[in-house]
């Protein structure tokens, strides 16, 4: 929510003459996001390996390292989160006759890619490979053009300080009390756009904490081995899930960075935090190396197998997030090993053996599950979309293939685990192990109905937590187990 509020204004402009140019800032005052960041990703995502270079065009200055990234990845200007309040504004003081400037530290090739989408700036300065245009030198860029005091100046950062201070009047769009107070000892206030900041529940929802449940897989060692109950056992198995916890924050934070025009497109993900520029991305990127090292500190408690079981899975989600998702079957078999390396770190954390049968069962059911994501998201865009949606490396026509192999998953899932207790008899009564394989291909059936019919719009994880029936069948599947014990 953007909310406008006007200060005590200045005089008026003299009446007759022609209203003063209004200069507009790009990166977190037009847009709700920052372009530098952003081409960082678009780099990685498009050619990784050209980030390895990165020092190397830093070192020629900032200017020319924006220009290279812009020139090798190019961003999808008509998805870019804007400061819908102050376009507006913007589209007013257009219609009213008034010259509208755009002013950014961005390249210039994405700003006049904004200009142009935008159709309402008269003029765009910009960084041109040679002078990055930010702070004191963007001041005297203006005032060279306009004169001091000739012209107004909208912006949101301490960057834009020695603009106000050359400017007539300052517009403030989401600045922070500290950098308002020192813009009103420089300039006249005219307005000031209040956007809504993010809170703890903006970065706790970007971090996915609801998908932490997830992690609960590192648990199955213990309850597989009836040792539950086991003090110490439980600890250290409950501090590798923190572990695991916080890595895969970090995991997701990464991934929708990269994946950020994707999911401005989507028509659900758009909402997301980071896409919809309610958390700014430079934030996220802070949080992820931050996220990775509390996590691997509070590993070092534990054995060094678990310190590799969790380095394994950072290094595997980040080959995924980087290429991996984009290679149709490889992304969701990546995605099934990420899950089934939950479980034997779990062991490790707690220092128990765990079978290869349920290694095999869950390695077969979470790669039926990746690939019912796959299918539910392509039946959410073809809705949306039509014909031509595409998700990762599928098409709409590739739903019929997906279909068989998740079904087919699913079943070899159960089947394994319908022969663990005869080909690894324990003692224990098998009926329960057999009626546990019949919910899990009841609700192999269920969940795939539910995404054939649009109910799954995304992670059927997050479905079956919100799900009535999957909510029974898990209280169910958790009185077998007990039994089972």
């Amino acid at each position: 929510m953007v909310v406008l509020t006007a200060a005590a204004k200045p005089e008026a402009d003299v009446a007759g003459a022609e209203p003063l140019p209004l200069v507009v800032d790009l990166d977190g005052t037009l847009l709700r996001t920052d372009t530098l960041v952003e081409s960082l990703f678009a780099l990685g995502r498009l050619h990784p390996l050209r980030l390895l270079v990165l020092p190397l065009w830093l070192a020629q200055g900032r200017a020319a390292m924006k220009h290279r990234l812009a020139a090798l990845a190019p961003l999808d200007v008509h998805t870019l989160p804007m400061t819908q309040g102050l376009l507006a504004y913007l589209r007013v003081e257009q219609r009213n006759g008034r010259r509208l400037v755009l002013a950014t530290g961005a390249d210039e090739q994405i700003a006049r890619a904004v200009a142009g989408e935008l159709g309402c700036f008269d003029a765009v300065l910009a960084s041109d490979g040679v002078v990055n245009l930010s702070g004191e030198r963007k001041r005297d860029r203006l005032v060279a053009e306009f004169g001091k005091r000739g012209f107004d100046y909208a912006g949101n950062s301490a960057r834009d300080l020695p603009v106000w201070a050359a400017a007539r009047r300052g517009l403030l769009i989401g600045a922070a009390p500290r950098v308002v107070a020192a813009a009103e000892r420089v300039t006249a206030v005219d307005r000031a756009f209040e956007q809504e900041r993010p809170n703890l529940g903006t970065y706790l929802g970007a971090m996915r904490v609801q998908h932490w449940l997830k992690n609960l897989l590192l648990l199955v060692p213990l309850l597989a081995a009836h040792r539950i109950q086991e003090p110490a056992a439980l600890a250290r198995a409950l501090l590798g899930l923190f572990c695991f916890c916080l890595a895969a924050s970090g995991v997701y934070l990464l991934n929708d960075l990269f994946d950020l025009p994707a999911d401005r497109r989507h028509p659900h993900k758009k909402a997301r935090a980071l896409a919809s520029g309610r958390m700014p991305v430079l934030h996220a990127l802070l949080l992820v190396p931050g996220l990775w090292l509390v996590s691997a500190l509070l590993a070092l408690a534990l054995s060094p197998s678990f310190i590799a079981a969790l380095g394994v899975y950072v290094a595997l989600m980040l080959a995924y997030s980087m290429r991996l998702k984009d290679i149709a079957i490889v992304d969701t078999l990546v995605l099934a090993a990420g899950y089934t390396l939950r479980i034997y770190a779990g062991s490790l954390a707690a220092a128990v053996v765990v079978s290869p049968w349920l290694l095999v069962c869950s390695s077969a059911l979470f790669f039926g599950l990746a690939l019912l994501k796959r299918y539910a998201e392509l039946v959410t865009l073809h809705s949306a979309l039509g014909a031509h949606a595409r998700v990762r490396g599928y098409r709409v026509d590739d739903a019929a293939l997906i279909t068989g192999l998740g079904t087919a998953a699913g079943c070899i899932a159960a089947a394994v685990l319908a022969l663990y207790p005869v080909v690894e008899p324990s003692g224990q009564a098998r009926w329960p192990v057999w009626l546990l394989c019949a919910l899990l291909l009841f609700w192999t059936g269920h969940m795939w109905l539910m995404a054939h019919r649009g109910r799954i719009h995304d992670d059927p994880v997050a479905f079956a937590l919100r799900d009535p029936l999957s909510r029974a069948l898990g209280v169910i599947t958790l009185g077998l187990l007990v039994l089972g014990t």
